[in-house]
């Protein structure tokens, strides 16, 4: 009996060794780097907008300029913002090198009497240095509570 649990014991640990030498878990090949492809430069330093204090209420804005500093069109897929109150909005036709695009950037202020850091993710076919597979973009700042209108009419 002893014999049997010992071989028993033996096959599943043999069979999960096995298993775990897998070679479709190997490293991954290294990425190739087109030396032609778009590249995305924004003008804001660190590719972030800093509001500072702004009201309650209104929708602040602000546009991230950029230019395609490569040597292919450069095509932004998709962009992204880390919730629901911010809204970006991105060139749709690819930009030229050379050229410039400018993505808008809304923030909802409404009800949201805080400071706040949004990110906008952006989805492109532009190279990335640092090895990212997106670029991200940062708005801040602080909404505090604006004052109540005040009415000169008569009260009755």
């Amino acid at each position: 009996m002893k014999k049997v649990v010992f071989t028993l014991c033996l096959a599943i640990g043999f069979g999960t060794t096995l298993y775990a030498q897998n070679p479709t878990t190997a490293a991954p090949a290294a990425k190739v780097v087109n030396k032609n492809a778009p590249k995305l430069v924004f003008s804001d330093k660190n590719n972030t907008y800093d509001f500072g204090k702004i009201p309650e209420g209104p929708i602040a804005e602000h546009v991230f300029e950029f230019k395609n500093t490569g040597k292919e069109p450069l095509v932004i897929n998709q962009c992204n913002a880390s919730c629901g109150c911010t809204t970006p909005e991105w060139p749709k036709e690819p930009v030229l090198p050379g050229k410039k695009g400018k993505i808008t950037v809304r923030y909802n202020t409404q009800g949201r009497v805080q400071p706040f850091t949004k990110t906008i993710y952006i989805q492109s076919n532009a190279a990335q240095e640092d090895g990212k597979e997106r670029i991200e973009l940062y708005i801040k700042g602080e909404v505090f509570q604006a004052a109540p209108a005040t009415s000169d009419a008569p009260k009755k």
